[in-house]
């Protein structure tokens, strides 16, 4: 069931939960139910002898509005960006992509400064945090290959590092499932509709940000405190 994730900006205002519902709620599990704790593995060095300069990866982990704020939140990153890839239609609408007809993966556009944060801490991130990689064509609660997990990498450094940390989390047994996350060169990137950018920002009462996007911000900083920042950028 996508509602509520599939309401439109108009009608966002119109299913906020009111401010004493939401203390009544029971506490909200985190959405990795599927993994054991992330302390699993330890977090992954930091860079050094590394000369400032910009990258750039793409990750898709379903929703994106939940992926984009957990990047955003990471430092040494300069820009976090919804949108599509790994689909053939050129510059794809939401709706399209929401049919599941047009090959697309929700999924986000990372700007980094390699520098601060490597490739591998970006990894590190998306797998323990951002989603949950043994869930096949979904994140619950969005059902369909548009909510895919898969890395979209640019050149032979990223295959091999996600290849290798996909290998590293296999052996740590960090998840109890298969690991069936897409690594796929990435074609193209198309950004989604404006409305989508910096949703969890503006939107931060919406129910489905409450219950599904909220949680990974708090997983980000309890377990990787040097990496997080309070205040994320667009």
């Amino acid at each position: 069931m996508q509602f509520p994730r599939l309401v439109t900006p108009a009608l966002a205002a119109v299913v906020l939960i009111p401010a004493a519902m939401l203390m009544s709620l029971p506490p909200f599990e985190e959405p990795r139910a599927a993994a054991p704790a992330a302390a699993a593995l330890p977090p992954e060095p930091a860079p050094t002898g590394v000369t400032a300069s910009s990258d750039t990866a793409v990750f898709a982990g379903g929703c994106f509005w939940g992926v984009e704020a957990v990047f955003e939140h990471l430092k040494g990153v300069s820009s976090a960006t919804s949108g599509y890839a790994g689909g053939l239609v050129p510059s794809p609408s939401y709706e399209q992509v929401s049919s599941g007809a047009t090959g697309h993966a929700e999924a986000v556009l990372v700007v980094y400064d390699p520098a601060e944060i490597s490739y591998d801490q970006l990894l590190q991130a998306f797998f323990t945090v951002a989603h949950d990689t043994s869930q096949l064509n979904r994140q619950v609660p969005d059902v369909g290959t548009q909510y895919r997990s898969a890395v979209f990498y640019r050149n032979a450094a990223q295959r091999q590092a996600t290849e290798g940390y996909i290998a590293k989390i296999r052996e740590a047994r960090l998840y109890r499932g298969a690991i069936v996350t897409e690594v796929a060169q990435l074609r193209g990137f198309h950004a989604a509709e404006a409305y989508h950018q910096d949703y969890l920002v503006r939107h931060p009462t919406q129910p489905y940000i409450v219950i599904n996007d909220a949680p990974k911000l708090e997983h980000l900083r309890r377990e990787f405190p040097a990496l997080y920042r309070e205040r994320g950028v667009s």
